[in-house]
């Protein structure tokens, strides 16, 4: 999808989503494994049979962006995977690295992770960065998804207040933080520049699992056409647009998402 506001007012407007994340203190199983190289930290909770892989936005982790889920949507019945994607969170070192396809890298690293520990088949759950990220999963590995829900999704980080920054600074440090959040504004500026925007129109086409599509009418970030056109692209998707809702509606809302 093409970002429709200007790379410059994308990492604006992307800022503010950081002081909705909480941290998630864990009580559930909590992991290191190593894939290409990478050592990525997950955690997995629940018992069931059906399984979930949770994909976080940007700069996100396990503790920042599905404590929720973890708490309350796992059980026996369903068993949820998070991860700290490369460079994110506990998977350093190495630092992030930034490159035009970071997220469909992403994408490539998550599935070795879940065939390693020895998950064939499983749903998804991304939220922003991460909801692109699944999208492309599902296009590139069909038979193993079987379902999908994606939550919609200034670089001079001494200009923000002390509660924005905190979160993200208790997860990274104050110095990688800063290093991190400007090489993601940096990577999306490129993209936009070199690529138009456009992150994975074409894989939309190639998603053949059930797609539950979840929008906040009121998101800064991601205007109403966005998930629009991902719902006129994959087919059989499912459109819900919560009337209330902002960026982080499993956050907000973690009780109705269900």
């Amino acid at each position: 999808m093409r970002c429709l506001l200007s790379s410059t007012k994308c990492a604006e407007n992307s800022y503010k989503l950081i002081i909705q994340r909480g941290i998630h203190q864990s009580q559930m199983a909590s992991s290191h494994v190593t894939v290409n190289g990478l050592n990525l930290h997950y955690e997995v909770a629940g018992s069931g049979s059906k399984v979930a892989l949770c994909l976080p936005g940007a700069l996100g982790s396990i503790k920042s962006d599905f404590g929720p889920q973890l708490s309350s949507l796992a059980g026996e019945e369903l068993t949820l995977v998070c991860w700290d994607p490369p460079g994110y969170g506990q998977s350093r070192p190495p630092p992030r690295k930034f490159s035009n396809d970071f997220l469909r890298q992403d994408g490539r690293i998550a599935a070795q992770m879940m065939k390693t520990l020895g998950h064939d088949k499983y749903a998804l759950l991304g939220w922003s960065d991460g909801g692109i990220t699944a999208l492309m999963m599902a296009a590139a590995f069909p038979p193993a998804k079987k379902d999908i829900a994606i939550y919609n999704k200034v670089r001079d980080v001494s200009q923000w207040s002390e509660k924005m920054r905190a979160p993200l600074e208790a997860i990274y440090g104050k110095e990688d933080f800063k290093k991190t959040w400007e090489g993601w504004v940096d990577a999306l500026a490129k993209i936009y520049q070199e690529e138009n925007g456009d992150l994975c129109k074409a894989d939309l086409d190639k998603i053949s699992c059930r797609t539950l599509i979840v929008h906040g009418n009121k998101d800064p970030l991601v205007p109403q056409e966005h998930p629009d056109y991902l719902h006129s692209k994959i087919k059989g998707s499912q459109l819900v647009c919560m009337e209330d809702g902002k960026h982080n509606i499993h956050l907000r809302y973690a009780e109705r998402i269900q």
